[in-house]
């Protein structure tokens, strides 16, 4: 009977261990861009965002849309669904879905090089800091030395010891830290957003030639 009781109780556990190693595996999205390919890793502990986003990508919602905001050494920002079959002259990003999402902004989750984000309006109209719902923008970023990162203190950004290594080691965009929500990062493909950075742009930092989204969609 012990032998048993110890055979379920191990089976339980095992079940346990499994279902816990499934609950916690982040999703991964692939975006498929006329510049390249860019694999994206989506944060659990940002749930809406998360979710938000997957259900967008599996509804097709971001296919033929482009990276209409471009800016070297900052970041490239696409997700405006008035971007789709625009002319060359549109200026973009003021579409949206119709709904925002409550901010989820985590200490731990900072605007590195690489760092998946949500766009919003300004702190003026938008004290809550909400996220668009359907707008984003990959940090592209440039390298920041320490020193100057601390002297950023006096305008009310602390930096941890990791922000302040990363920042200087791989770059990122610093002043950005507790103003968007970070939901994500880039695992694959950064040379393709190194691509789209450093395209011709016109005065309104859109590609002179369209950078599209050809297809997203979740990685199994």
């Amino acid at each position: 009977m012990k032998k048993i009781l110890f055979a379920v109780a191990m089976l339980l556990s095992m079940s346990q261990y499994a279902f816990s190693q499934t609950k916690t595996k982040n999703t991964m999205i692939k975006l498929e861009t006329s510049l390249g390919d860019i694999k994206i890793e989506l944060y659990n502990d940002t749930p809406v965002h998360r979710d938000n986003f997957i259900k967008l990508v599996k509804e097709g919602f971001y296919d033929g849309l482009l990276f209409h905001r471009v800016i070297e050494g900052f970041m490239i920002q696409g997700g405006d669904p008035k971007s789709k079959g625009a002319g060359p002259n549109e200026r973009l990003g003021a579409g949206d879905v119709g709904y925002t999402l409550p901010a989820e902004i985590i200490p731990n989750h900072f605007h590195k090089r690489g760092a998946l984000a949500a766009a919003r309006t300004g702190d003026q109209g938008n004290p809550m800091r909400r996220s668009s719902g359907c707008q984003f923008y990959i940090v592209h970023g440039q390298k920041t030395p320490a020193a100057k990162l601390k002297q950023y203190k006096n305008y009310g950004f602390e930096f941890s010891d990791e922000q302040l290594k990363a920042y200087e080691e791989i770059g990122g965009a610093p002043t950005l830290d507790a103003q968007y929500t970070v939901f994500g990062e880039v695992i694959e493909g950064m040379d393709i957003v190194d691509k789209i950075a450093t395209v011709e742009k016109d005065r309104n930092d859109r590609p002179t030639t369209d950078v599209k989204i050809i297809k997203a969609s979740v990685i199994d």
